[in-house]
């Protein structure tokens, strides 16, 4: 049965006038009988007596299902709307640890999505095979320069976020009170070599001319924890985000002014991202 004419129906037999279910009904009265005279048809059976407008014994049947009939069909539409308006369900981000910083968070929807935490080489990766449907890499970078990723496929990048740098220092450390430092002061310092935690050696050599920062102590991991509490039990110096360096217990994290860069973030797709994938990355384009 077409709901619509049940509607009119049951809209008719409550007030027992077709004129005044036109009026609620925003019909006219011509179309209010055509709907009757068609639901009739259907089911081959008078529903209305019309002088008085009161229903027939095949009507009063009929009204008995009608109510839950037209009650289970706004329930559905309301949940269509419901689900519509929600985030899409399984959204896969894969991320590199440090990218993870408070304005990215912030932009996450409240459910929906699985976060895969990876080292950050391997990130690119996960998007272009579809293991993730989005990535946030992040690296050292000059203001306002994109990060050179792997070759491994036609990705689209978007730059999220940029921070300030600081060197994470024991707060007993010689450097501890100083209010910033330049990175070639540092080259000849002990360093944890955790490249898929703390921003690479690689990358701190490169902006130091490709020499200097020896580690002392190698972390494979993602755990930023553990690589800060590495840090403030004083086995090397480690270079993050600010955001993610602030209020270690033990610490101090010491701004870096010399050369001027950068934590930069960014968003890894393959193509136009769809449905959740395209709200998370708008989100973060409105962060940014």
């Amino acid at each position: 049965m077409d709901p619509h004419l049940l509607r009119t129906y049951v809209t008719v037999a409550r007030l027992a006038s077709f004129s005044e279910a036109a009026r609620e009904l925003g019909y006219t009265q011509s179309a209010v009988s055509q709907h009757i005279a068609a639901l009739e048809q259907d089911l081959g059976a008078p529903l209305l007596t019309r002088r008085p407008v009161l229903p027939t014994a095949a009507g009063e049947r009929l009204l008995e299902h009608a109510g839950p009939l037209l009650l289970r069909l706004e329930a559905a539409r309301a949940d269509v709307v419901r689900v519509a308006a929600a985030p899409d369900h399984g959204l896969t981000l894969a991320t590199a640890p440090t990218a993870l910083g408070p304005h990215v968070l912030a932009a996450l929807p409240a459910s929906g999505v699985t976060l895969r935490v990876l080292p950050r080489e391997e990130v690119p990766a996960a998007v272009a095979t579809g293991t993730a449907d989005l990535g946030l890499v992040d690296g050292l970078a000059a203001p306002s320069d994109p990060l050179r990723l792997p070759d491994v496929a036609p990705l689209t990048t978007h730059g999220v976020a940029e921070e300030p740098v600081c060197v994470l220092l024991p707060d007993t450390h010689p450097l501890a009170r100083r209010t910033g430092l330049r990175l070639a002061d540092l080259a000849d310092a002990r360093w944890l070599d955790a490249p898929d935690t703390g921003l690479p050696l690689a990358q701190l050599r490169a902006a130091n001319g490709g020499h200097g920062f020896r580690p002392a102590l190698r972390y494979d991991g993602t755990d930023i924890r553990a690589l800060t509490a590495l840090a403030g039990a004083g086995h090397g110096l480690t270079l993050l985000p600010c955001s993610a360096a602030t209020g270690v217990a033990g610490t101090v994290a010491v701004p870096v002014e010399q050369p001027r860069v950068v934590h930069r973030t960014e968003l890894v797709c393959a193509g136009a991202p769809q449905g959740a994938a395209a709200t998370v990355a708008r989100a973060l384009a409105e962060r940014r």
